[in-house]
């Protein structure tokens, strides 16, 4: 664990190796990737078979091994003890609400030259989801990414999620249940991303791809922009917390821990202004890591990438945030809205003493697919808009065209485009 204090001489060189730090795959998982889809291109549910059975001892034979029926994910839902149901009934009803929040209206208006314009917005015909297996198989990460494709009015939801050795998540099965998904397949990694982009014998292709995975699946997204739209490229988790000493520090310390249980690479950050506290909160990680089920995950998390910075004030702190734009940003003090309108690039905002990261991990509302890595500075959290696009549209009368056309006309000729311009002159005269 590092720290680092803003009144030492080499802070700046420091904490600009803090920031540059990105923790994500070596560069040689892009040519297994490339292999990868290239295979799943040309042999499709050959390639998908064989890539099951190597990497997830799961042989892909009968149908039932293929994919995983909506009776099955409606009798894992109904198996639930009850307050585990109700949580997830709970968790997303808030989603739904939150996102239905942000459906975008069309447009359609004349403006003072007579030309009608506007824009009018559509669903995506089918999206696809991956749900990881393993280490992590989180059913809310399940509705935090279907129920805003439901929600914007996608027709076809398709689940693709690793079952090592058949083994299926019945809380996975469950929300898949809640969410209204219509296809569950039972294949993973970078391969289940290449079928969902080009399509195989038993996989139709969709034409949007979110959710998260390991650093194959991370750059099978990355290599398959633009044959189809993808949510972002997520690295590991990350979060920076802005507190000062009137905390108390086995809060902060369960935040940070919060995060470096999802990964050796994740990265937990505490700005404060008191020394004393920062000391208490480091003894208290060190205490609480004794006690998690995940302690060896968040362990090697924290002595790598856990870092105090110390601060002689904490209006320092908004600069050194948006320089990390980080993907979770908690504001533990009794007025964070001045320190909120201060930060310009975060993926999440947390506001008070009293709003722990992991409140928005399941039912706060707001998406918790976030921008890691410093993405935060251009990109945002999953909405109902990364499945939907807009058309625009435009209409002219001649009176119209005779106002605004000679100008068109004018920038054709400029640009050396004679076709561009006789379309708009013949038109004219």
């Amino acid at each position: 664990m590092r720290w680092l204090r803003s009144s030492d001489p080499g802070f700046a060189q420091d904490f600009a190796l803090l920031v540059e730090d990105r923790r994500e795959s070596a560069g040689d998982v892009a040519a297994d990737v490339r292999a990868i889809l290239d295979a799943v291109r040309q042999r499709g549910d050959t390639a998908l078979a064989d890539y099951s059975a190597k990497f997830d001892g799961h042989v892909l034979a009968s149908e039932r091994d293929w994919r995983i029926t909506a009776d099955e994910c409606r009798a894992a839902y109904e198996a639930l003890a009850p307050d585990l149901r109700d949580a997830l009934d709970f968790a997303a009803q808030r989603i739904r609400a939150y996102h239905a929040a942000q459906l975008p209206e069309d447009r359609d208006y004349v403006d003072d030259t007579g030309v009608r314009l506007g824009a009018i917005w559509r669903p995506v015909d089918a999206a696809g989801l991956y749900v990881p297996g393993g280490r992590a198989a989180y059913p809310s990460s399940l509705l935090m990414n279907a129920i805003p494709a439901k929600v914007a009015g996608v027709e076809r939801l398709v689940v693709v999620t690793p079952t090592p050795k058949g083994v299926t998540n019945p809380l996975v099965l469950a929300a898949a249940h809640i969410a209204g998904v219509d296809e569950v397949w039972r294949v993973g990694g970078a391969q289940a991303v290449a079928a969902l982009a080009y399509g195989t014998q038993r996989i139709a292709r969709v034409d949007v791809v979110t959710g998260p995975g390991n650093a194959w699946v991370a750059e099978a997204k990355r290599q398959l922009y633009g044959v189809v739209g993808i949510d972002m490229v997520a690295g590991p988790s990350e979060i920076l917390v802005i507190a000062d000493g009137a905390n108390d520090a086995g809060w902060i310390a369960a935040d940070l821990l919060s995060q470096a249980e999802h990964d050796p690479a994740a990265q937990s950050i505490l700005i404060t202004d008191d020394a004393e506290f920062a000391d208490r909160v480091a003894a208290e990680v060190d205490r609480q890591l004794s006690e998690l089920a995940t302690g060896e995950t968040a362990r090697a998390s924290w002595d790598v990438h856990g870092t105090m910075i110390l601060v002689a004030s904490l209006d320092e702190a908004p600069p050194l945030a948006d320089a990390l734009a980080a993907e979770h940003i908690e504001l533990a003090v009794d007025d964070p809205e001045p320190l909120l309108r201060r930060i310009r690039h975060a993926g999440s905002v947390f506001l008070g003493r009293m709003t722990p990261e992991a409140v928005g991990d399941y039912v706060a509302g707001p998406n918790h697919v976030l921008p890691t890595g410093r993405r935060a500075r251009f990109a945002s959290g999953l909405s109902v808009l990364d499945f939907m696009k807009r058309t625009s549209f435009l209409g002219l009368d001649g009176d119209a065209l005779g106002r605004v056309g000679p100008a068109a006309v004018a920038l054709a000729h400029a640009e050396g485009l004679p076709a561009h311009a006789r379309s708009i002159e013949l038109r004219l005269k």
